[in-house]
């Protein structure tokens, strides 16, 4: 119910959307609390294709690594 907490949740995510960039976020893990850990690619407008590959690659790297949970 606090309208300035829920601004600053969303203040880091807004400016790509303003700009027209692409991004995707990745889920790569918990920390020691729990708490989901993740990965968040841009790229630059228009560019999907390269951005949706490069997230790919990643979750593949991701998948053979042991994260800490």
């Amino acid at each position: 119910h606090d309208p300035i907490s829920m601004y600053l949740t969303d203040v880091m995510t807004v400016a790509t959307n303003l700009v027209g960039n692409c991004a995707i976020s990745i889920p790569s893990g918990k920390d020691s609390a729990g708490l989901p850990i993740g990965f968040q690619l841009i790229g630059p407008q228009k560019g999907e294709n390269a951005l949706l590959s490069a997230a790919a690659a990643l979750e593949a790297q991701l998948g053979k690594l042991e994260l800490p949970v």
